[in-house]
């Protein structure tokens, strides 16, 4: 996570403590509010299918809204400064606030009778995970499933970086909620101000937006479906309108386009605003582009290969399967048209890599990231050839720069501690009674915020049989996995809170 300098605060109205509480409780208020804005629309796409679950979304807007008034109120005459401890404490109640109401209308409908089914929904959604507990997700009235998909679609890009981006409200707070929440090794900037930043990119997703939603118009979906679709693929989310995902359709076509926009979405966003200025080399000399391409391109191939060897497909079938898979668990996005644990088994080990490694920085995807993992590749390239020549400079370069030791120390330990949390998830999830194949597929994919797992919990399943204590470890995963662990667990820390 890129470094910014904060200048502390003493004194005022924050008083002894290192935490702007009132500050907090102001930006939390006001997000709050805009979540209320989002339920009016959901609550408006109802009304226009003349169903009658808009009235649930009223409700939860009034519950909101006092909520959200409450928190303005005692975060009235805050200390305009912010620090770093309160931008991550922002983003990460921001996170679950959001979640806790966000699940409101699908719990006080009846639709979702459970809090721990309708906060893990929820939590998913936010997340961009996709996993569901829905065994019957057309059953859902337009406004529910309008719902589900807005979620990913907020969530894709950062909810606090969309708030950024449409509102300049947080002043000299931006830069410090831009690196609380911004997630991957570096994150190139394309103006000098985050806010201004932030409409660039947000425009670029929602260029790719529209274009998904005309395409899969153009190939037989409904405005209606055609549009959750692309929130979902723009996202990286994975969240469809139909049980059977993608494969409802039937179509290669909506396969095609829908294959192509995970891998657009999965690519660094700020590479596509250079092509925008007409600065289209950026592209071919990013070296995680190239990776990222390289890897997406070797794994079709090799299951491409496997399919037409072991499951008899045809040749553009088995491509076309191969491709829409990979490209689905490689971007983190988690749609689905074909049930992979009929593969070959060495396939899913080729899966699993594509989870943990998830696409580039910069882009709405999750996982370890195709930055980091490329760094540590030529890191242990690098301590091979020092074997043999002790002596030698082998400093690791991505994109013709060096990078310094503390960058290679910062990538490593967090590879290193990401692996750690998918094994302690793991680890609880067969605790809880999960057979060990179905507990690493879990724990692989809400890290990853992926959507499906293995076996009993692979994308011919929702995750309803999940036990209720395994359904909020994953919720947690997932939190942690989308904020990129530390400003999560940061909190956990006594030292976080304690006053100077």
């Amino acid at each position: 996570m890129e470094s910014f300098i904060d200048n502390v605060h003493v004194g005022g109205r924050r008083g002894n403590s290192l935490i702007n509480r009132k500050m907090i409780f102001r930006i939390l208020g006001i997000l709050l509010l805009i979540e209320c804005f989002m339920f009016l629309v959901c609550a408006g796409v109802s009304l226009l299918y003349k169903e009658s679950d808009y009235i649930y979304f009223i409700y939860t807007t009034l519950i909101a809204a006092v909520v959200a008034c409450c928190m303005l109120l005692i975060g009235r005459k805050a200390d305009n400064k912010l620090t770093r401890r309160d931008g991550y404490c922002i983003v990460a109640f921001t996170w679950v606030l959001f979640t806790c109401f966000g699940m409101l209308p699908f719990y006080i409908s009846g639709e979702i009778p459970s809090v721990s089914d309708a906060f893990f929904e929820t939590m998913s959604g936010f997340t961009t995970t996709g996993a569901t507990i829905l065994d019957d997700i057309e059953s859902l009235p337009h406004g529910m499933l309008f719902w589900r998909n807005l979620t990913q679609w907020i969530g894709g890009l950062g909810i606090v970086f969309f708030t950024i981006a449409v509102l300049p409200i947080f002043g000299v707070g931006n830069q410090v909620l831009f690196s609380a929440e911004a997630t991957g090794v570096n994150h190139n900037k394309i103006h000098p101000k985050i806010g201004t930043m932030a409409r660039l990119i947000w425009s670029v997703y929602l260029m790719l937006t529209i274009s998904e939603t005309i395409l899969l118009m153009v190939g037989g979906m409904s405005l209606f479906d055609a549009l959750c679709h692309s929130f979902s693929t723009t996202a990286t989310g994975g969240y469809s309108t139909k049980q059977a995902s993608i494969a409802y359709w039937n179509s290669p076509y909506i396969e095609y386009v829908v294959s192509v926009f995970m891998i657009l979405s999965g690519a660094n966003f700020t590479l596509y605003f250079m092509c925008l200025k007409g600065k289209f080399d950026h592209i071919w000399k990013n070296t995680e582009f190239k990776w990222y391409l390289g890897s997406l391109g070797v794994l079709t191939l090799i299951i491409t290969l496997s399919l037409i060897v072991h499951n008899s497909y045809g040749v553009e079938l088995a491509f076309r399967r191969a491709l829409f898979q990979v490209s689905t668990i490689h971007t983190t996005c988690g749609f689905a048209t074909d049930d992979y644990n009929l593969w070959a088994p060495f396939t899913w080990l080729l899966l699993v890599y594509a989870m943990v490694s998830g696409g580039s920085t910069g882009s709405t995807s999750s996982g370890l990231k195709t930055l980091r993992v490329l760094i540590v590749v030529r890191n242990v390239k690098n301590e091979f050839s020092r074997l043999i020549h002790p002596r030698a400079v082998l400093p690791v370069k991505v994109n013709q720069q060096s990078l310094s030791q503390n960058t290679i120390s910062t990538v490593t330990t967090f590879v290193v501690f990401y692996i750690m949390c998918i094994f302690m998830g793991w680890l609880t999830l067969m605790f809880l009674g999960l057979s060990i194949v179905d507990a690493l597929g879990i724990s692989v994919s809400s890290m990853g915020n992926i959507g499906p797992g293995l076996q009993s919990f692979g994308p011919a399943y929702s995750w309803y049989a999940l036990p209720e204590g395994g359904k909020w470890v994953a919720s947690f995963l997932m939190l942690i996995g989308r904020l990129e662990l530390f400003g999560i667990l940061l909190m956990f820390a006594p030292s976080f809170w304690k006053s100077r």
